[in-house]
């Protein structure tokens, strides 16, 4: 059954990808105490192709955006993944984003305010109208944007990772007040 979240994606036209495999040696996400961490996402597209290249040279701010709402969406993917309904998330923590760049590139923010639209509300110069209504009962977040300059193969316009705050699933909160009182 799909949850509050869920279906305002569907309303908008959105379709979550499938939650991405990790690409090496680490697991997509881990979950302690209430709290789900993103490992990082990449942007590559549901065809299997990736958004590549370098902010301030071969990729322009739109396109930027764009690959960050790929990996925005993959975030989402994959907490759907470990916790089976975004509405159980109860807060972003934190957003990180690192953003391919020239080293003389100044607006590393503005890719990844697009990717923290797709899961926070509107607020100033990031909004998103696509996606801003997605996630709206999220408090605002800390958040990271970091240019990098990278000369690797895989030389990807952006990658970003999460961490969010979740709700026990009812169930298992009725069994744990039910364990309790016995």
């Amino acid at each position: 059954m799909a949850g509050k979240i869920e279906n305002r994606l569907t309303e908008l036209g959105i379709e979550l990808p499938e939650a991405p495999a990790p690409a090496a040696n680490y697991v997509p996400f881990t979950m302690h105490n209430g709290m789900l961490i993103i490992s990082g996402q990449i942007s590559k597209q549901g065809d299997g192709t990736m958004l590549t290249g370098k902010l301030g040279d071969s990729v322009d701010v739109a396109g930027g955006q764009a690959a960050a709402r790929v990996c925005a969406l993959a975030i989402l993917a994959q907490a759907k993944a470990a916790l089976g309904d975004l509405d159980r998330i109860t807060q972003v923590l934190k957003l990180q984003g690192f953003v391919n760049a020239t080293p003389d590139f100044k607006d590393h923010r503005l890719p990844i305010g697009c990717a923290k639209c797709c899961v926070l509300p509107p607020t100033g110069w990031w909004n998103d109208p696509l996606l801003i209504a997605v996630c709206t009962t999220f408090r605002r977040t800390a958040r990271k944007t970091v240019g990098a300059h990278l000369k690797r193969q895989l030389t990807l316009a952006t990658l970003s990772n999460a961490t969010f705050r979740y709700a026990p699933r009812a169930n298992r909160l009725c069994f744990m007040i039910n364990r309790s009182i016995a």
